[in-house]
């Protein structure tokens, strides 16, 4: 099978079990300070999985797209990616260890056909510190299901990774229990570093053997699931959320038990194939054939380069395809560096003319299951990475001549390397290259050098960025959820004090400030700002309820006219949020401030907000102003 195929699979799987599909979040979250990207199929449900109800009920699905650019550098290895697609699917409180485990088995071994002998699975050792017990459950679950599969299951502990490396694993042996490091799920990490009030718990993460000979023991030690070699494979991890962190920082239950399972579409279909290798996968496979034909290489002997090249263009893609363009800020700035890494490569494939648009096409095909809904911009695609393309290499030529500038009656430093790299986008190893081509001498110390410039820049804008990207917990923190709240307000109030007409085209909130992008087609004036600020204060005076319910998404829109961006993307079921004085429901026959589908959380009462100030107003883009505010 290939990998719109499992897809296919797995959602039909679940929606058999009586689960309901509901639609991937954006790639770029609204209302998100904690991340630039969506990182996992749960990041959009965490309000739910906290225990608030979701429209669609208990048992939920999807395939999520997902990035993670804390990878990138690993990429060029056999299975790393910077984008990625999640399955997912989620039990809100309904059933727990059980009935997960046995579906996620049946549905590797009997949908996808994946031997059961070269399953292996992993639990929580437990922590003593804590009061966590070891998860024998789970342990035993799964020594039922492979028994039931004819396969021998000895349960042994290995605790750490380095344990494992050092012992490696026995004849039989096929669930092993390891600490937290490796078995227990937090947005945190480990126990320790969970966040307050975070849903965690331990998890049961699922391993292909690729086959003992796969293992690098000279490098990696003897093999074992936690190892770093390239024996075994995680495929899918299922988080048993059972506990919440406390004030106190020890750990209490929660009232509902939720399970939230992750599995890799790119992982699962390497190992469908049985290939360690998750480049040799339908949705990247033609990337890398594409390549071959036009750098006239083969594969095998340029691996690292076609491997960067499909992932980053891949990512980049997907990016494109949901709105994003490159610019130097933020998720733009993230979409231009992977063209760019991915342009640089293709040089050293040999390959010197533009080459995306023989590229994107290939890529477009991979992904034409995937509906509108989900990549809504990938008629513009072409055009927006091809412009970015050629804007580069124009920079790289731009490059070379500063390049010869600085070199003219010296040698070169790394810091002024580093220069090229943070101001012309000249990369570090291209300086390199193009110095030993024109005979260019560098200092001896010009890689110490580039890195201390390289640090001092990172310091620099880790103090310039301190506060942005507070807050734990996405959209919960008490301060961050009043920020939400106000959001709602303040869209109300350029409603009804600019044009009716305006809508949310945007928005980033941290414990410390609310930044809401909208359409208008002029500069607002200061007597505008201070009616708008005026409006959301006497709101916030009234101290007027703030109430929620779950309506049909088309009775939502058509009878309450609540606002909503992008109506197409929302479940059936939608969660709507109104604000009005006196009402105890959206659909209350009062006159209502505010209606808006929204994922929440909120506060009760708007005079829980403080004083609303407007501190800025600027521009966005074209046709969309940005208004940024603090409650005081």
């Amino acid at each position: 099978m290939n990998a719109n195929e499992i897809r296919q699979k797995f959602l039909d799987f679940q929606v058999k079990h009586g689960h309901k599909v509901i639609p991937p979040a954006p790639l770029v979250l609204e209302n998100d300070p904690t991340t630039l990207f969506t990182g996992s199929g749960m990041q959009p449900l965490l309000p739910y999985l906290l225990g608030q109800p979701h429209p669609e009920g208990t048992r939920l699905t999807d395939s999520q797209p997902s990035m993670r650019l804390q990878d990138i550098e690993d990429v060029g290895d056999p299975r790393h990616t910077t984008v990625f697609e999640m399955l997912g699917n989620w039990s809100l409180g309904d059933y727990f260890k059980k009935e997960q485990i046995e579906n996620f088995f049946e549905f590797l071994t009997k949908e996808v056909g994946l031997d059961p002998e070269k399953i292996y699975v992993t639990c929580f050792i437990g922590n003593d510190k804590y009061g966590i017990p070891k998860d024998t459950e789970a342990a035993e679950i799964w020594q039922e299901v492979f028994r039931k599969a004819g396969v021998e299951a000895k349960i042994v502990e290995i605790g750490s990774a380095e344990n494992g490396d050092k012992r490696g694993i026995n004849q039989g042996e096929r669930i092993f229990f390891y600490d937290d490091k490796e078995n227990w799920w937090s947005r945190g990490g480990g126990i320790e570093t969970t966040p307050l009030g975070d849903p965690c718990g331990p998890d049961s993460e699922v391993f292909y053997d690729f086959g003992e000979d796969k293992q690098d023991v000279a490098k990696y030690g003897k093999s074992h699931p936690a190892s770093d070699g390239a024996r075994f494979m995680e495929i899918g991890n299922q988080v048993f959320m059972q506990y919440k962190r406390k004030e106190d920082g020890s750990f209490e239950e929660l009232e509902h038990k939720n399970v939230d399972f992750g599995g890799g579409l790119e992982r699962i279909t390497a190992a469908s194939i049985n290939s360690f290798d998750v480049f040799k996968i339908s949705l990247l496979a033609p990337i890398i054939a594409k390549l071959e034909e036009l750098s006239h290489k083969k594969y095998e002997n340029n691996t690292d380069e076609m491997r960067i090249i499909a992932d980053h263009l891949r990512g980049a893609y997907l990016l494109a395809a949901q709105g994003l363009v490159p610019s130097n800020k933020a998720q733009g700035y993230a979409l231009r560096r992977l063209v760019r890494r991915a342009v640089l490569r293709a040089l050293d494939l040999g390959i010197g003319q533009e080459f995306l648009a023989e590229i994107l096409p290939v890529i477009e095909t991979n992904y034409q299951d995937l509906s509108d809904d989900i990549l809504p911009g990938r008629t513009h695609v072409l055009e927006v990475l091809t412009k970015e393309e050629a804007a580069f290499r124009k920079t790289i030529n731009k490059g070379v001549k500063e390049l010869r500038k600085l070199s003219a009656d010296q040698e070169l430093t790394g810091a002024e390397l580093f220069k090229l790299q943070d101001t012309y986008g000249f990369p570090l190893e291209l300086s390199v290259e193009e110095a030993y081509k024109m005979n260019i001498k560098l200092s001896d110390n010009y890689q110490d050098e580039f890195e201390r410039a390289l640090a001092e820049q990172r310091e620099r804008s880790k103090t310039a960025s301190k506060g942005m990207f507070k807050g734990g917990l996405s959209d919960t923190g008490e301060q961050t959820t009043k920020y939400h709240t106000a959001c709602h307000l303040l869209l109300a109030a350029l409603q009804q004090e600019i044009d009716p007409s305006i809508a949310q085209k945007g928005s980033n909130l941290t414990p410390e400030r609310l930044r809401f992008d909208f359409n208008i087609d002029h500069k607002m004036t200061p007597e505008e700002l201070q009616r708008v600020e005026d409006r959301v204060n006497a709101w916030i005076e009234a101290d007027l309820p703030v109430v929620y319910a779950e309506y049909d998404k088309d009775y939502a829109f058509d009878e309450l006219h609540a606002h909503g961006s992008f109506r197409d993307r929302y479940p059936d079921r939608v969660t709507v949020y109104a604000i009005g004085e006196g009402i105890s429901a959206p659909d209350d026959e009062k006159t209502m401030i505010s209606m808006e589908i929204c994922g929440g959380p909120h506060v009760q009462h708007t005079g829980e907000l403080g004083k609303f100030k407007i501190t800025k107003e600027e521009s966005s883009s074209a046709g969309v102003r940005r208004i940024k505010a603090v409650l005081e």
